[in-house]
């Protein structure tokens, strides 16, 4: 059993979400999509500071996390959001927060006097 089993399912699930997410590139991907509202066929290289090996591999983990969909079209592959992994998301998140998010500590009950 590694150390990571030792937690929670749902902490698991938010961990890997937000490792995927913490990569900027990969948020300018999601960006990138959900602004053009429609699969893009094509090199999304060429919207991004990055090679396009480099993007691929954020496709990649993207794609391996369930948050774009990749259908290929002869030589080209089409890109879009994955609707309903993104509202998964979008709860996984909003449950994590909601969960440590506390209305009876304040923010001056947690400072600390430097002497």
């Amino acid at each position: 059993m590694t150390k990571v089993e030792l937690f929670e399912s749902s902490l698991q699930e938010a961990a890997q979400l937000f490792k995927v997410l913490s990569h900027p590139a990969r948020l300018s991907i999601l960006k990138y999509l959900a602004l053009s509202k429609t699969c893009i066929s094509g090199d999304i290289s060429e919207e991004l500071p990055l090679s396009r090996t480099t993007v691929n591999q954020h496709l990649n983990e993207l794609k391996n996390a369930g948050l774009i969909q990749g259908t290929i079209e002869g030589v080209k592959v089409n890109y879009c959001l994955n609707p309903d992994r993104i509202n998964e998301v979008v709860e996984t998140m909003n449950n994590f927060f909601n969960d440590i998010q506390s209305d009876t500590i304040s923010i001056d009950n947690c400072r600390m006097t430097i002497d």
